[in-house]
């Protein structure tokens, strides 16, 4: 049977994720989406400027990409639910990431503002997938506000220390039936199969990528990390054990 991936109605042809944030060019970052075959891309508004013809960030993205904004910046649902209006009317459609950040020194989100961005845009026909702390009774919050998906983060933005919530991620995956994106703090190809296998839906990875020696060898090897670990949730792991046990049968031979 097809392994087929939606958010709002819509297939998505990959389910690795990538930011377009501190590439060392827009070149880099452009080989780096094509190779990841990252059907969703991330952009600040701040980088988007439809007048700006050649220098507009969205110039360099590959065609047939759903272009994803997010309220990178903003530090309640007010400033966010600005940012997305603002993308937008921008002409950057209607699928937006909330980030409402109020936290400068941990960047983490604050769960509370981005129920309420999420309610209000979603009111208003966005395709809202936010970024938030992982805990069960706001990702029900989030749900029940109309979200498309749930982006828990795996570690703090930019971090690299991989799945340090990956207990919670699994309550979340368990629980709803949303599409779960891990999102932040996935800082190698293996940090991204781990995700996979936890049961997420997708992983979203800009730093990791970005940074790297060879972007686009680097999204290339997440993109590969995401099949392997959708494959195996999708084949089921084997239990883990505390005493070791055979592979083999010890009976039967050497007699």
């Amino acid at each position: 049977m097809e392994d087929v991936f939606k958010i709002a109605g819509r297939k998505i042809r990959s389910r690795f994720m990538l930011g377009t944030g501190k590439f060392p060019s827009d070149g880099s970052m452009a080989e780096a989406i094509k190779a990841s075959g990252a059907h969703i891309v991330t952009v600040a508004l701040r980088r988007v400027d439809s007048g700006a013809g050649s220098g507009n960030l969205l110039s360099h993205i590959p065609a047939g990409r759903i272009v994803m904004p997010n309220t990178s910046g903003a530090r309640n649902a007010a400033e966010a639910v600005r940012i997305a209006r603002l993308a937008r009317a921008a002409g950057a459609g209607d699928w937006i990431k909330i980030e409402a950040i109020p936290d400068n020194r941990h960047l983490l989100p604050d769960n509370l503002e981005t129920i309420k961005a999420t309610e209000v845009l979603a009111r208003e026909g966005f395709v809202v997938m936010p970024y938030f702390n992982p805990d069960l009774a706001d990702a029900r919050r989030l749900r029940d506000a109309g979200a498309a998906s749930l982006m828990p983060l795996g570690a703090p933005i930019g971090t690299n220390k991989g799945v340090t919530t990956r207990e919670l991620i699994k309550v979340l995956v368990s629980e709803l039936d949303l599409p779960v994106v891990v999102d932040a703090g996935l800082g190698r190809p293996s940090h991204a199969a781990e995700a996979m296998e936890l049961g997420a839906a997708a992983v979203l990875v800009n730093t990791a990528v970005a940074v790297s020696g060879d972007p686009s060898g680097m999204a290339e090897a997440f993109a590969l990390a995401v099949k392997a670990g959708r494959k195996a949730w999708l084949a089921g792991a084997g239990a883990a054990r505390e005493l070791a046990e055979a592979s083999s049968p010890l009976t039967g031979f050497l007699r």
